[in-house]
């Protein structure tokens, strides 16, 4: 586990470059692990309208492309940024693709895991469009795959962290 502080955790965004939640400003940032062949994919409709209700008021939804959960994100990182322009006209960050379980999963994640859910259960990745909610204190809050993004429990811990 990383001592790093986790809005400091290093990642790579799309292009390659080095970024960190704090990159996205002092807001909270929802950050979900997403995939195009998914069920749940037409989550990415409702991240949006998260992204462009909240937005402005210093929310930003962060996708991480995984590949981990029976091979649902197999495409390139151009094809995915296609997908989600073309598709869902996503407008938030969509960074490099990571693995989110195991040993070779990404420094942020092996933290966010960390959080409990709602249930008191903490450990794995269970699925794609996992959601954690990091307030600009640190503090997270983990919401499930099948918790749809725009759930008054999500939205109104969102409001909450925006205060």
């Amino acid at each position: 586990m990383s001592a790093t502080p986790l809005r400091q955790i290093p990642f790579t965004d799309a292009e390659g470059a080095t970024r960190t939640l704090d990159d996205y400003g002092t807001g909270p940032v929802l950050v979900v692990n997403v995939a195009s062949k998914c069920g749940l994919t037409p989550q990415y409709a409702q991240l949006e309208e998260l992204q462009r209700r909240f937005g402005d008021r210093g929310l930003t939804v962060v996708g991480f492309p995984c590949n981990q959960f029976f091979g649902q994100e197999p495409g390139s990182m151009d094809q995915i940024l296609e997908f989600c322009s073309t598709t869902y006209g996503i407008s938030f960050p969509i960074n490099d693709k990571v693995k989110v379980n195991g040993r070779s999963a990404a420094d942020l994640y092996k933290t966010l895991k960390t959080t409990p859910d709602g249930n008191g259960k903490s450990g794995r990745v269970e699925w794609n469009f996992e959601k954690f909610l990091v307030s600009p204190d640190g503090s997270v809050q983990r919401f499930r795959p099948r918790q749809v993004p725009d759930d008054p429990e999500i939205v109104a811990a969102i409001e909450h962290a925006l205060v």
